[in-house]
């Protein structure tokens, strides 16, 4: 009985959620009173409209680049996130030049990666993985330091060697904390993608937005925002989906 209570009680507080949201929106356009900021049944009609169009295409290309870059950032980031995390040595010679390089604001490199690799698919998937990237790799890296230690002895002591170590400890260990990143750089993921689709493409949901707002057709503008928004929500609940299967124990 609880598992379709919290299921009935997770539609509900969507549908309510969706409500309020809906009604603000209404409220502020009301308020406003400019065609910038449409009511909702307009800017829905026309994101229904649009889907029949070119929205679609342009969700497809865009919700691609955001796949790949997630999985490309995750391929990279865990396994070298879980390696510098079992090997304190390694990790200390290593941090200083992650420190240094973390917190500079790679969206700066936008114009080099353009001019690098063109301004098609690949220029704005490595800027996006590469964001990415280090938000996956310090959390893995964090979360194989303080995995407890007792784990790693009791396997140990069954004679495990490296590999079973990385397979049935660390990777299982950090895998919450993994989806957390994920989901974390799912956000980070978005914006970016929305700042690169500004410049110098004539594909995706941010060229479409800005490509509205060029001929003030303000309602389309909001359409794309809408589909922005469902396709980061329907990557979100995923992700979420996904950690509840993967990490049973964490929910028991």
């Amino acid at each position: 009985m609880r598992q379709p209570l919290k299921k009935g009680l997770g539609t509900m507080s969507l549908v309510i959620s969706i409500i309020i949201l809906l009604f603000v929106w209404w409220l502020l356009a009301l308020a406003l009173k400019s065609p910038a900021v449409p009511p909702p049944l307009g800017a829905l009609k026309s994101f229904l409209t649009s889907l029949r169009g070119e929205l679609l295409i342009h969700l497809g290309i865009s919700l691609y680049r955001v796949l790949v870059s997630l999985i490309l950032a995750a391929a990279i980031g865990v396994p070298l996130g879980i390696f510098l995390g079992k090997n304190p040595e390694i990790d200390a010679r290593i941090a200083p030049m992650i420190y240094l390089t973390y917190p500079v604001p790679k969206v700066v490199f936008m114009p080099i990666f353009l001019i690098l690799l063109g301004i098609g698919d690949i220029s704005k998937i490595v800027l996006i993985t590469l964001i990415i990237f280090y938000q996956i790799l310090v959390t893995t890296r964090d979360a194989a330091k303080n995995l407890a230690k007792g784990y790693i002895s009791s396997v140990r002591s069954l004679g495990a060697c490296s590999r079973d170590l990385y397979l049935h400890v660390f990777l299982p260990g950090c895998l919450p904390s993994i989806l957390t990143s994920l989901r974390l750089g799912l956000g980070t993921a978005m914006a970016v993608l929305f700042l690169a689709e500004t410049y110098a493409t004539q594909k995706g949901i941010g060229f479409f937005i800005m490509d509205s707002l060029s001929r003030m057709n303000y309602e389309e503008m909001f359409a794309g925002i809408i589909a922005m928004g469902l396709m980061g929500f329907i990557l979100y609940i995923m992700l979420d989906k996904m950690e509840k299967a993967l990490c049973e124990w964490v929910h028991l």
